[in-house]
């Protein structure tokens, strides 16, 4: 049966649409292949949702290897919410990625750059959907890999030390991963998710495992850009091609975030991580100075990628500031924020793209009235920059309204009140685009030019459309958010 093959299915499609692509090295079929395989991937991830909203999770076992002793899929409601998310933003971006793609990357490489974003694909649901603690680290390097060549992909010369700076920075961190699993493994004798929940409650408080905790959580802190260990995304999403930027910024980090929340949650468990050792004063602390800190930089920028690359470590702080709340309101704040930001930065970076397919860059001085020669994709733009600020009405308020109400259960009225401050600083960098955009006279280049082309609006528009979509009703993302936190809290023991 087909429907027993979906989590298979979910990691196996893109590896081959990769392969397809490397093979067949034809940028009009590899772009034909990457979007078949994109629009797949939803539809497979919304079915394996519903089964687990109606059915409980889902075992998938390789080679008839039952776990813990072979590799197992598992899916629950905690990661099919990454899935579809992941797979949404994917099947999104590749229409739009036909027009942007050539008119960034040269011809020659528009085959392979198809074929790296399916192997980031491939690796990104892989790290979601699988249970074993080695198999996401074979699927991190995947990821990561691609990453990296994607980066550098940008026409930029700056782009190739962007990304060897991401692969510097992205292998220390997964070899801190993997030093702490294999620490689990020594002291456990086991990889699988389930098992390690298990065994781990015996020797918890023993070195090598309190030891195994610091190298995963810094390891893991370093892919999603959590303040200070973020060196390495600015440039990266500011010099990286921007269909790159709007996949990248919208899924990669959230996927690192997922498995520290396992980690976090499932295997060592809330009590002992949150309650036994000093994680919740060190995550409240790192997650205020990213809110604060990044948004103050992001108010400098003169390039627009690069001041929404800066915001993007200011809103890892939100959803590092939920798991730090590690309560049922503060947890699916920053669960939902996940879902949220994903879809905000996917909105402003595509517009962005659309405007530097017009223009040749993002920076403020070339989009001076470009709001009056592009007001379709700038009004997405605007949307996109409300829910950053988290104005009533969009998905931006949602998830700062359950993380405030998290702060406030707690008894913490500072932090409710440090959370409404930080978004204020959003109103500055975001006002100064749109005044630019909308309020001065076209520059030179911005006079000549016209809308962006209907596919690339239409991408945006998506996005931009769902900010408002969900933000006015959030029962979907905020309810399944809430059973994931739930989900978290409960653990896997």
């Amino acid at each position: 049966m087909i429907r027993e093959q979906l989590p298979a299915l979910q990691v196996v499609l893109p590896l081959c649409g990769a392969a397809l692509c490397a093979f067949i090295d034809e940028r009009r079929t590899a772009w034909l292949i990457a979007t078949l395989t994109s629009f797949a991937m939803p539809v497979i991830a919304v079915l394996l949702l519903i089964q687990v909203l109606h059915g409980g999770p889902v075992s998938y076992a390789f080679g008839g290897w039952e776990p813990p002793f072979g590799i197992e899929y598992r899916v629950d409601v905690v990661n099919a919410f990454l899935l579809v998310l992941v797979s949404l933003i994917a099947a999104v971006v590749m229409p739009y990625a036909r027009q942007s793609v050539a008119a960034e990357i040269p011809e020659n490489k528009q085959a392979w750059f198809y074929c790296m974003y399916l192997l980031c694909l491939c690796g990104l649901l892989g790290m979601a959907i699988t249970a074993d603690a080695f198999n996401a680290f074979v699927f991190m390097e995947i990821s990561s890999l691609s990453t990296y060549v994607l980066i550098a992909m940008g026409s930029d010369r700056r782009a190739l030390v962007a990304s060897y700076q991401y692969l510097i920075l992205g292998t220390i961190g997964a070899t801190f991963y993997v030093i702490g699993v294999g620490l689990l493994f020594s002291m456990t004798g086991t990889l699988n998710f389930g098992d390690l929940a298990e065994r781990i409650a015996t020797v918890e408080a023993t070195r090598p495992i309190l030891a195994a905790l610091a190298f995963i959580t810094v390891g893991l802190c370093l892919k999603l850009a959590l303040f200070p260990l973020h060196v390495w995304l600015p440039n990266a999403y500011a010099l990286a091609p921007s269909v790159a930027t709007a996949f990248i910024a919208a899924s990669a980090t959230k996927v690192a975030i997922y498995l520290l929340l396992r980690f976090f949650f499932s295997i060592y468990g809330a009590h002992f991580v949150f309650d036994t050792l000093p994680v919740t004063p060190i995550l409240l602390v790192l997650s205020i100075a990213a809110m604060f800190a990044a948004s103050a930089v992001a108010i400098y920028q003169d390039n627009v990628k690069r001041m929404l690359a800066y915001s993007s470590v200011a809103q890892v702080g939100y959803i590092t500031l939920g798991i730090a709340l590690a309560s049922q309101t503060g947890l699916t704040g920053g669960i939902a924020h996940l879902f949220n930001h994903a879809l905000m930065k996917g909105a402003l970076f595509l517009a962005l793209g659309s405007i530097a397919y017009r223009v040749g860059n993002c920076g403020m001085s070339e989009m001076a009235g470009i709001g009056r020669r592009m007001p379709v994709t700038m009004a997405a733009f605007v949307i996109g920059g409300m829910s950053l600020v988290g104005v009533p009405g969009t998905v931006g308020f949602v998830s700062k309204w359950y993380l405030a109400l998290g702060a406030i259960e707690q008894g913490w009225w500072w932090l409710a009140f440090l959370i409404v401050a930080s978004s204020l600083l959003a109103v500055v960098y975001i006002g100064k685009v749109v005044e630019v955009a909308w309020f001065r006279e076209p520059s030179a280049k911005a006079a000549r030019i016209g809308e962006a082309p209907v596919t690339m609006i239409v991408c945006t528009w998506v996005l931009a459309a769902a900010c408002i979509v969900f933000g006015i009703d959030a029962e979907l993302t905020a309810g399944v958010a809430g059973r994931a936190a739930e989900a978290l809290l409960a653990g896997l023991r």
